[in-house]
């Protein structure tokens, strides 16, 4: 069997406290898939410093009211000690696993480090460096600006983005890029 390379695994949260005095922790999620953490089954986790993700099973999860975190029991987890053994440590899932998505729907793994072209002019301008959640999702453009043509480009700046369809019209994944139509100064230093 080949060893397995980090395309092959998609984060779905990061283990960050013990829950309780039997073996709980509490996982921030990164994934928008709630059944990851609620239903029992395999997962992998990859602790900090290891390079190789690593068999678990899943007992059972609850998500915690209030807080945006899921507390989940992990097989052979049963003490305090043992669950932050785990601290920083991410649970995982394979890449084929990952649930279909509708034509307008995207993993953030996907939109990270795409190129950002401004749709009017065709300039490459940067790459998406981050995806945060609110109320319409935001992604973040770091990009290179400078105050007229044919001068240098400065430090790299980062602007948020509204991921909607008016001002990112354009996805495409195959090629690596998306295209903006940003309103009047969004871009501006």
């Amino acid at each position: 069997m080949a060893a397995a390379t980090p395309g092959d695994w998609v984060e779905i949260g990061r283990i960050v406290a013990p829950q309780g005095v039997k073996g709980e922790v509490r996982v921030y999620p990164s994934s928008d898939f709630p059944e990851r953490f609620l239903e029992p089954g395999d997962r992998w986790l990859k602790r900090p410093r290891s390079l190789t993700p690593e068999p678990v099973k899943l007992v059972r999860g609850r998500y915690m009211d209030g807080k945006g975190l899921y507390v989940v029991q992990i097989a052979g987890v049963d003490s305090r000690e043992a669950a932050e053994a785990l601290r920083d440590a991410v649970l995982l899932v394979g890449a084929g696993d990952r649930p279909s998505l509708d034509d307008d729907e995207f993993y953030v793994a996907d939109l990270v480090g795409l190129r950002v072209i401004v749709q009017a002019t065709g300039q490459d301008i940067g790459t998406v460096s981050d995806v945060f959640a609110a109320g319409n999702d935001l992604i973040e453009v770091t990009y290179y600006s400078s105050n007229e043509e044919n001068l240098p480009q400065t430090k790299p700046r980062t602007v948020l983005v509204p991921f909607v369809t008016a001002i990112v019209p354009v996805v495409n994944l195959a090629e690596g890029y998306l295209k903006i139509d940003p309103p009047a100064g969004l871009l501006d230093p």
